[in-house]
């Protein structure tokens, strides 16, 4: 039995130790915003927040998180830095495909949770873990600027 504190809410599950956070989020208890993408930490498409740091849920046991709480796509705009950041990507229009969205948008409020006013050498940096098969780096950069100066 494993016990996980996901977007506020305490799970008792019946998982392996080993399984990835992943597989327990979307399988296990049904959030599926967070996505699979290379399933080896390189792509960020699996990105979701472990207290107020970035992780990968792609290869983070799901027993490592004891004591930790998982915050999740799905409720990353609880926060007034999430709720800015969801709507600077909407109004810069940076999805294209979408599908590394969710790993992008969580990477972005942990790097404004950390530096409110980032630089475009510190958007580079917390990015650089995110792949965007799409190339909507600009548009991401811009919505960070974006999301900051609502401040």
């Amino acid at each position: 039995m494993v016990s996980l504190h996901v977007n506020g809410t305490g799970y008792e599950l019946d998982v392996p130790d080993d399984m990835p956070l992943l597989w327990v989020l979307r399988d296990v208890i049904g959030l599926t915003g967070t996505k699979f993408g290379c399933g080896i930490a390189q792509c960020g498409a699996c990105t979701v927040h472990l207290d107020s740091d970035v992780g990968r849920a792609c290869v983070t046991p799901v027993a490592a998180l004891a004591n930790r709480k998982v915050t999740t796509i799905e409720a990353v705009a609880n926060s007034p830095v999430g709720k800015r950041v969801q709507q600077a990507w909407l109004e810069v229009d940076v999805v294209q495909c979408g599908y590394c969205q969710s790993g992008q948008i969580m990477s972005a409020v942990a790097l404004l949770g950390r530096i409110p006013r980032p630089t475009d050498a510190d958007i580079d940096l917390a990015m650089a873990g995110n792949i965007c098969r799409c190339g909507t780096y600009e548009r991401i950069r811009a919505a960070i600027h974006r999301a900051a100066e609502a401040a």
